[in-house]
């Protein structure tokens, strides 16, 4: 019974978040919800549909905010400015209330039909599922030969041998969702940063549509920014446990240089008149470079230091993110 004057209770949290980042897809906006709709008719779980305008210049947000008060089951994010999808994801998850969070993308190329499916494999045991677009409908050269070319590498670079890591559709467990952070282009990379937090990660085939509406946010010039993500990528996941022994491997070259000139130094000591063998050329040069590399070797200390002060303090305040 419910005292007059007494605040309502929140509603209860829906199981399944289903979010999709939005830049300029006014005339997608519609479609996009009711597939989502219609593929979620069947699932007996509560949903949500978290819908994010990446601060687009047409009417995106007028079209989700008229989807909202149609269906309370929508809500809607701005964001204030265009950030790029990575972030607009993020800022999805953050908001997500459901113990299950299914990403895709909101220009009608993922299929929301496939995500019972893809829940389903979760329900194995996954904390991760992927999908694969196995007939990708993109043009040839610009989107699946640098896709091709990509994917290889990132399982090249990080072990995590993922078909398709750029394919949007995937479906988390909330409680990986709060041990990886992303940020610029790093949505490509969720798999990786998900295995090196040890998270069990299957992958299956979706399907995949051509653009109906609107432009592409894709391009060839992304490349350079999913490379300098990637070598970002490697090093977190490779030094993150041991930072000293990255911050010494970055050390040896500024190290080595520094050798370079004092060998250099001490031949214009004994080879070169003396005007020239007293310049401090080759002597300034070799203690420029040596700085450099002690300061990399002192912030591999620090950050070795901070990195068992971190794990001392897990340790003394355990946490429960393994959970079901």
């Amino acid at each position: 019974m419910t005292v007059p004057g007494t605040p309502a209770a929140p509603p209860p949290a829906p199981d399944l978040s289903v979010v999709a980042p939005l830049y300029n897809e006014s005339e997608n906006v519609k479609p996009l919800v009711e597939w989502i709709v219609q593929a979620l008719e069947g699932d007996r779980r509560s949903y949500e549909i978290i819908l994010v305008d990446d601060g687009s210049r047409d009417d995106t947000w007028a079209q989700v905010v008229q989807a909202a008060a149609a269906d309370h089951r929508i809500r809607g994010l701005r964001l204030g400015r265009n950030v790029g999808q990575t972030a607009a994801m993020m800022a999805g998850f953050d908001h997500a209330q459901g113990q299950v969070v299914v990403s895709l993308d909101g220009d009608l190329q993922n299929d929301p039909r496939d995500i019972p499916a893809l829940i389903a494999k979760l329900d194995e045991g996954y904390d991760l599922v992927c999908g694969w677009r196995e007939r990708r409908q993109d043009k040839l050269l610009l989107r699946k030969v640098p896709s091709w070319v990509a994917n290889r590498i990132i399982r090249r670079l990080t072990g995590v041998p993922i078909t398709d890591n750029g394919c949007s559709l995937k479906a988390y467990r909330r409680t990986l969702l709060s041990r990886i952070s992303l940020y610029a282009e790093q949505h490509r990379f969720i798999p990786a940063l998900s295995a090196s937090v040890g998270a069990r990660i299957a992958e299956m085939p979706v399907r995949h549509h051509a653009r109906r509406f609107g432009e592409s946010k894709y391009g060839i010039s992304r490349t350079v920014k999913v490379l300098a993500d990637l070598i970002t990528l490697k090093m977190i996941t490779t030094f993150r446990s041991r930072p000293l022994v990255g911050f010494i491997t970055a050390s040896l070259p500024p190290l080595g240089a520094a050798l370079v000139f004092t060998i250099l130094w001490l031949v214009a000591l004994t080879q070169f008149a003396p005007v020239k063998s007293t310049a401090l050329v080759f002597p300034g040069a070799a203690a420029l470079w040596l700085a450099t590399a002690l300061y990399l070797f002192m912030l591999g200390l620090v950050a070795e230091v901070a990195l068992r002060t971190e794990q001392a303090s897990a340790n003394a305040t355990p946490t429960a993110w393994e959970v079901g």
